[in-house]
């Protein structure tokens, strides 16, 4: 029997740069899990999403930079998870129209983001729907097709989002009960351990309020915000109380339990609020600093992060392109002669679509799927043998997409190249090498 590995799901919004907060609600814990060998992750930048949210074109293109970076800097392996970004997978806004077609208008009507939005404008004796965008009502759906198109089991979340993973079940549920079982229904996954972490202000650490603290800023600025942490008066020498302290909440964030078990003694000792700064300071230091340099070489070569995200699109369109197939064939969206199409692409393709067997000059092996205008749908990388790279090609004659899958790390797919393509050609080889 084959083992299935869970598959988890989780994207960033690219409209800021990464904060603490980023970092300990969501970049650590999904590093963390990705290195569970019995999970298959998905990660990826909500850029979709940004248009929501933000009309500022370099502040997106930034932010997107500025995640990827992080995500990479703090150790997300790209070759051990799918690592991309939303506005790389064509398939993903086509898929948002397929559940947009199932999707009850009352559903989008009750999501928690649109309702706050005309409750203000309530509240204001304002039109109902005044400066609410489409984009804003048909947020949920958009976040059901990201969860939906990869067949995710877990969307790890905090509690405000666990209403969008259940709309995301019901639109798939829908979906399933008209046009059959196509969709996973994924489960929201809330994990309590993680920190909510506080400002500068004390509230929650928000863009919105202009209170974070850059993940990655240079360490005197970071020395200087912590000290701008927001204290009561107490005086050196006075118990001082961990409940509702934002300085305390933060550097329990960071700290061991026998760290942060010292700092509670220490507060109660009437530490210095001027001492519990720097103690924060250097402990958020050490965690960070070993990642900067690697940080900042992404950021300094956008061109490298570049490569790495369409690398990641590579991978995931393998499985969007030929999962969409799947489900344009279900909705009726099908060639008028589906038997006659079949032939004529059996006649016109599998006589003439070939691997490309050779040696370059590197003393490697390589070979190359080419369609049959010559155009290279699929590039390998080297092998140490003729016999590998031959073993290689049958396995993905014999296996198809399960093969793409297996050998992805071995496997270029040039820009042009559509997944769906190459999943056909595979099919009709595999058919016309068993006659």
């Amino acid at each position: 029997m084959k083992f299935e590995r869970t598959r988890v799901l989780t994207g960033i919004t690219t409209t800021g740069t990464p904060h603490l907060g980023n970092y300990v609600g969501a970049i650590r814990p999904t590093v963390q899990a990705s290195r569970n060998p019995e999970t298959e992750g998905f990660y990826f930048l909500a850029d979709y999403h940004a248009l929501i949210k933000c009309d500022e074109p370099s502040r997106i293109q930034r932010s997107t930079l500025e995640i990827a970076a992080s995500w990479i800097a703090s150790g997300l392996d790209p070759d051990q998870v799918t690592f991309y970004r939303q506005s790389d997978i064509p398939e993903i806004p086509e898929l948002t129209w397929f559940l947009t077609c199932v999707s009850g208008k009352g559903l989008l009507n009750r999501a928690h983001a649109y309702k706050a939005a005309t409750d203000k404008n309530h509240a204001a004796g304002h039109d109902t729907d005044a400066d609410v965008t489409a984009g804003l009502f048909m947020y949920p759906v958009l976040m059901g097709a990201d969860i939906l198109m990869f067949k995710a089991h877990k969307v790890p979340v905090g509690r405000d989002q666990i209403q969008h993973i259940e709309m995301a079940r019901d639109m798939a549920a829908s979906f399933n009960h008209l046009y059959g079982e196509h969709f996973v229904l994924p489960e929201a996954v809330v994990e309590e351990s993680v920190a909510l972490l506080p400002g500068l202000d004390g509230r929650k650490m928000s863009k919105s309020y202009d209170n974070t603290i850059p993940l990655f800023a240079p360490r005197a600025q970071i020395r200087k915000q912590i000290n701008g942490i927001v204290t009561d008066s107490r005086a050196p020498g006075e118990p001082k109380a961990t409940q509702g302290s934002a300085l305390f909440q933060i550097y329990q964030a960071f700290a061991s339990a026998d760290e942060t078990a010292q700092l509670a003694k220490a507060f109660s000792e009437g530490i210095a609020w001027g001492e519990a700064k720097q103690m924060l300071f250097e402990r958020v230091d050490r965690e960070v600093a070993p990642m900067r340099a690697t940080y900042e070489d992404l950021v300094q070569n956008p061109i490298k992060v570049e490569k790495i995200l369409r690398a990641g699109a590579d991978k995931a369109r393998i499985r969007s392109a030929a999962f969409m197939a799947e489900l344009r064939h279900a909705v009726g969206l099908r060639p008028l002669s589906a038997e006659v199409a079949a032939k004529q692409v059996k006649a016109s393709k599998a006589a003439t679509a070939s691997f490309k067997q050779y040696r370059d000059k590197d003393g490697q092996f390589y070979f190359k799927l080419v369609d049959p205008q010559g155009a290279i749908m699929l590039q390998s990388r080297g092998f140490t043998s003729a016999r590998d790279a031959g073993l290689a090609i049958g396995q993905l004659i014999e296996n198809g997409i399960s093969a793409l899958l297996t050998l992805e790390s071995q496997l270029e797919i040039p820009p042009l190249a559509a997944p769906a393509d190459i999943h056909e050609t595979l099919n009709l080889l595999r058919e016309t090498s068993k006659k």
